[in-house]
């Protein structure tokens, strides 16, 4: 299936793409930035001790350790 460029449409189209998409984003619930930054920051700090980025991997588990060594002579 061919990829749809917006610049190829008809004005008419592009202005029904845009009505369309302004009505879907109308339904979404909004919530303030500093209400959802605080629980995002929350969640993160409550799980930051098993993130195995900021924590690291234990050597014995880790799957991307390397088996052996080469050595070129």
């Amino acid at each position: 299936m061919p990829a749809l460029h917006i610049e190829d449409l008809p004005e008419k189209e592009k202005l029904k793409l845009e009505v369309e998409q302004l009505r879907k984003e109308v339904k979404l619930q909004r919530q303030q930035v500093s209400k959802c930054s605080e629980e995002i920051k929350n969640y993160i700090e409550e799980r930051s001790g098993e993130d195995p980025l900021v924590k690291g991997i234990p050597e014995d588990k880790n799957p991307f350790k390397e088996k052996g060594s080469c050595i070129i002579s």
